[in-house]
């Protein structure tokens, strides 16, 4: 090759180089991660229309979208923009979180992946390496705020990755996963604090869980809060004369809600362990007068200071639970009038299916309205909200007892949301019962665990097969809007929107749009890969809005299955991201 040769390849080399750096650099600029925005607590409070930013999309719980793109008159035409396949084995109960277009998950084997929202294209991706014994399931829920996306892991790690780049920028532990901790739901971020909720207390963690404040930079710990009382107070006297090291359970499973204006967290606190009172010492009543079995903070919400961790006030709705019938779900901060007064409320629903409002600066009971057929509660006193169990549900060891809902729940962890357009609640119900067993420890055996009892599942006496509904509660005069019925259980949270439309997921594979003002069906997805246990979200990417959901089945309410073996459910249980959009 001559040397004029030579010089014209390398100029040949030398130009396409330039030219595929110029590439490189356009792709570069034209990379939707670039237009990622740091989150701020000003957008925390006030988030764009277009934003998922965090579990139920606000700091009020609502789980509601201003967004109208989509509405009555158009979500006929609603047809699958775009797909993503996750991680199978495990379960999700995923909540994708969604900034200036971009959309981030979590995968159950804890992939954690950032996508194109408009397309679906990989961006980045992280995977956090569970350790060995550690099943892979996912989170429910996480956080963004400044740079970085803040996520719970199943070995009680609270990690950060950079939004833009997917780098691990910090890694926390708070608690020793051989010791059986662990979380599966990620946190909120108030005030510029980090709060997260310690799960997996079901593993005879002595003195049961916690909550915990964080430093967002590095994630050091700040505070802890023990979600089940000590001490030599009412509160730490409700255990029934037990010692703290043998009071169980007291999961924090749920992220909570936040009002700036108190700078109050509502968070909720879970069921004892072993579940039958007979098993964890709550039952027979001492004699003591100074003792109670109330067994405080269990199925409580919970006023938290964020900067601090001081505890503010507390209510408990189920005292001395029994039948493992938690009110740790999420807490919906909304203004009502009560008593003709516009009053600052937090309403819940827990597995009872019964609504309940507190004022949220006092902790004071408001009101409670039933949904789901139930036989554990015999009334509930109008001025505190205390409420008489019926005595014949209370399990006993050596005989089964019959109690309506069972331990899924009237409603499950599937979370309630709020329209401000109708001023309702929309509630996702299942009705069913249960033969409740206990089971008994030998003698001298050490409790290691586990709810010890099981529950057989059966349809409610006169069932008409519907098993699954959508409720609609008008929350101003606590008037039944409307109700949707189906044969297969609602199996995801609902998400009601300004556009008039309320999406729900179901077993049997489907996605369904609902008039937010009759409950008539007004869309309904193609049979899709597996049913939906999740969280639907909306959000908008180049101006466009999208609907998303995830399909999975291996928990929660999939456990009805028993009751329809005609709702066929795919082997593997695969998983995977569905993309809705109007056609362009």
């Amino acid at each position: 090759m001559s040397r004029i040769q030579k010089v014209s390849l390398l100029a040949v080399i030398a130009a396409s180089s330039v030219s595929l750096l110029a590439v490189q650099a356009a792709m570069a600029q034209d990379s939707p991660i670039d237009k990622v925005s740091t989150v701020t607590d000003d957008m925390l409070l006030n988030p764009p229309d277009g934003d998922w930013l965090m579990w139920r999309r606000t700091y009020d719980g609502w789980g509601y979208s201003p967004l109208d793109q989509i509405n009555k008159g158009n979500v006929g035409q609603l047809q699958l923009a775009w797909s993503w396949a996750m991680t199978p084995g495990g379960r999700t109960q995923e909540t994708p979180l969604v900034h200036d277009g971009i959309i981030y998950i979590q995968n159950s084997t804890h992939l954690i992946q950032a996508l194109d929202g408009a397309t679906g294209d990989l961006i980045w991706e992280y995977q956090y390496s569970l350790p060995d014994g550690v099943p892979p399931n996912g989170e429910r829920s996480k956080a963004i705020y400044g740079d970085t996306l803040i996520v719970a892991t199943r070995d009680a790690h609270i990690i950060a990755l950079d939004t833009k780049t997917g780098k691990l920028v910090w890694d926390q532990q708070v608690a020793d996963v051989k010791k059986g901790w662990g979380y599966s739901s990620g946190p909120i971020v108030a005030n510029g604090v980090i709060i997260q909720g310690m799960t997996s207390c079901g593993n005879a963690q002595p003195g049961g869980c916690f909550y915990t404040g964080h430093d967002a930079k590095t994630g050091a710990e700040l505070w802890r809060l023990y979600t089940i009382a000590r001490g030599d107070t009412p509160e730490g006297n409700s255990w029934n004369g037990i010692p703290l090291e043998s009071r169980h359970g007291g999961s924090a499973w749920i992220t909570g809600s936040y009002d700036p204006d108190q700078n109050l967290v509502f968070a909720g606190v879970g069921q004892p362990y072993p579940w039958p009172a007979v098993l964890n010492g709550l039952l027979p009543k001492s004699a003591d007068p100074n003792v109670t079995n109330d067994a405080l903070y269990t199925n409580s919400t919970l006023a938290i200071d964020p900067t601090t961790g001081d505890l503010k006030w507390y209510h408990q709705y189920l005292a001395t639970d029994t039948l493992d019938l938690d009110y740790v779900y999420e807490r919906l901060l909304i203004d009502l009038p009560v008593d003709g007064q516009d009053t600052r409320t937090v309403v819940t629903t827990g597995k009872l299916g019964i609504i309940e409002a507190v004022d949220r600066t006092s902790g004071e009971w408001l009101w409670a309205k039933e949904t789901v057929p139930q036989n554990v509660v015999a009334s509930i006193d109008p001025e505190t909200g205390v409420k008489t169990i019926n005595p014949e549900v209370i399990p006993e060891i050596g005989k089964s007892t019959f109690n309506c809902p069972a331990d899924p729940g009237g409603r499950a962890w599937q979370a309630t949301a709020y329209s401000p357009r109708t001023q309702a609640l929309y509630l996702p119900t299942v009705e069913f019962c249960s033969n409740t067993t206990v089971q008994p420890l030998d003698p001298g055996t050490i409790y290691t665990g586990g709810g010890r009892a099981t529950f057989a599942r059966v349809p409610v006496p006169d069932s008409d097969g519907n098993i699954g509904q959508v409720r609609a509660v008008r929350l101003t005069d606590l008037s039944d809007m409307w109700m949707y019925r189906q044969h297969a259980p609602v199996t995801s949270s609902t998400l009601p929107t300004a556009g008039g439309v309320v999406f729900v997921g179901t077993l049997d594979r489907h996605f369904l749009a609902l008039d937010d003002e009759t409950g008539a069906v007004l869309w309904t997805s193609p049979r899709l890969t597996n049913s939906l246990e999740s969280f639907p979200v909306t959000y908008t990417a180049n101006g466009k809005q999208y609907v998303a959901v995830v399909a999975n089945w291996a928990s929660g309410l999939g456990r009805l299955a028993s009751l329809t073996p005609d709702v066929k459910l795919p082997p593997n249980n695969p998983a995977a991201l569905y993309v809705f959009a109007l056609p362009d």
